[in-house]
């Protein structure tokens, strides 16, 4: 007769409640942060202490106080730490967020006015203080070849001298390239402005003007490639070492040339980043404004031709419109700062699609 053994397994341990952690709900932060505000407002105006910048900072100590002081009741002082943390990362990013912001909209809601097509195909040209018509058509046209020009000869002399630091350069000659291009980072832009006027303007422009010194576009573009140069040339030099090595050593072990490795693998890999440096430099170059009066001059008349006479650009036209005593300038200075934001924006969202769709290609 045989016995049939039953075996019992055991039944897993009930969870404590203890390790059931629990949180704040989730309407909890938005009421701690609602109340701050209205305390922080309450005491500001209530004692007559200040406006609503003070209220906004108040109420920020208050919820970060407040959101502390609740988690700790309710998750433990290590929750309550991390909320109290993450909400310092998130106001942080808040401050941040809040220039940029009161910027865009500052220019948005004063340029706004003269956003029309007077403003931008015509010039000031024979306007006078009462005529509230006018644009900046040459400023336009003078910011487009100034940069283009300065653009053109900064871009291959920039990528070429970042490229020969990293690649090739060893020794006291890259060491020398290395320091000057640290130093000419820091040049003011008039500086870069007065070396060109006693160069090429002086010296220079007097041998294809019948010995006459002449102000000109293309003057203005070689001071604003004085200040690009330093720009492009760090932001290639870095995204170059950041190219891993292994990329360079497979290349090599097929017995591609250096100089081909470099072309076709290591600069398609580095674009992404050249690019930015040089919507950077780019940008910096568009806003400058003491070496373009210096060299170029500025004018109200439209100038196609970058290597004669008298020339314009965005940023001189906000200078000159911001100072000017008629009661119409400053609309116009505002719808150029617009427009040469804008115009910065369009640029660097091209030159992003373009360098992306490049390396799609690839």
């Amino acid at each position: 007769m045989s016995t049939a053994v039953t075996t019992h397994r055991p039944r897993p341990a009930a969870q404590p409640a203890t390790l059931r952690a629990k949180r704040l709900p989730w309407y909890a932060a938005p009421a701690i942060a609602l109340a701050a505000l209205v305390v922080a407002a309450a005491v500001v105006y209530g004692v007559g202490i200040g406006g609503p910048v003070l209220v906004v900072v108040l109420a920020a100590v208050l919820y970060l106080a407040g959101l502390f002081a609740a988690a700790n009741a309710v998750e433990g002082r290590r929750s309550a730490r991390n909320r109290t943390w993450s909400a310092l990362i998130h106001s942080a990013f808040v401050l941040a967020v809040l220039p940029l912001a009161s910027v865009v909209w500052t220019l948005v809601s004063n340029g706004f006015e003269r956003l029309d097509g007077n403003f931008f195909f015509t010039s000031m040209n024979n306007i006078g203080a009462r005529d509230p018509e006018g644009g900046a058509y040459h400023a336009i046209v003078g910011t487009l070849e100034q940069v283009g020009i300065a653009t053109l000869i900064t871009v291959p002399l920039g990528i070429l001298c970042a490229i020969y630091v990293v690649e090739y350069g060893r020794g006291r000659f890259a060491f020398a390239i290395r320091f000057f291009v640290d130093v000419m980072t820091g040049i003011p832009s008039i500086v870069s402005g007065l070396f060109v006027l006693a160069f090429w303007v002086l010296i220079v422009s007097p041998w294809f003007n019948d010995g006459r010194p002449s102000f000109s576009g293309f003057a203005a573009a070689l001071a604003l490639s004085v200040l690009m140069l330093p720009t492009v040339v760090r932001s290639t030099e870095e995204m170059l070492r950041l190219v891993p090595a292994p990329l360079r050593e497979g290349a090599y072990a097929l017995g591609v040339p250096k100089w081909k490795t470099i072309l076709r693998v290591v600069l398609p890999t580095a674009l992404p980043g050249i690019v930015t440096g040089v919507m950077l430099a780019i940008a910096r170059a568009a806003g400058e404004t003491a070496p373009v009066l210096l060299v170029a001059g500025g004018g109200a008349a439209i100038n196609f031709n970058p290597f004669e006479n008298n020339q314009s650009s965005l940023a001189l036209f906000v200078y000159q419109q911001a100072g000017d005593a008629s009661r119409y300038a400053p609309a116009r200075a505002w719808t150029a700062a617009l427009t040469l934001v804008a115009l910065v924006l369009i640029l660097t969202i091209a030159a992003k699609l373009l360098a992306r769709r490049n390396r799609l290609g690839r």
